[in-house]
């Protein structure tokens, strides 16, 4: 049998294991958090509105009446892409913003970036 083989794991092996394991758990938690929250974006001084949450779900999309009395379809359709990409945007950087921390610690563990 090779030397070692049954060799139980060293102190500092099993406080790595449950620091990970808490880490894993606190970064399940944050994920959570990060899928409840919500961003809103406009686009045309307000006219359009677009909600998302942090896991990149669109909850809603609002348009002001008064841009559909015009019948520019063009002009909205414009006006909802801008808001889906600002949302978008924001809703990453949300994201990255809740994660940085984890990123941190596991890129000091070798495994990340």
């Amino acid at each position: 049998m090779a030397k070692g083989f049954n060799a139980r794991p060293s102190a500092s092996g099993g406080n790595m294991m449950s620091q990970l394991a808490k880490l894993q758990e606190q970064m399940a938690q944050a994920q959570d958090e990060i899928a409840n929250e919500t961003v809103t974006e406009t686009s045309g001084g307000g006219a359009v509105a677009v909600t998302m949450t942090g896991d990149q779900q669109c909850k809603s999309v609002k348009i002001d009446p008064d841009l559909l009395a015009d019948g520019d379809a063009e002009m909205l359709e414009d006006m909802l892409l801008a808001a889906v990409n600002k949302a978008l945007e924001s809703s990453r950087k949300l994201s990255e913003e809740k994660m940085a921390p984890f990123t941190n610690m596991l890129s000091g563990f070798g495994m990340g970036r």
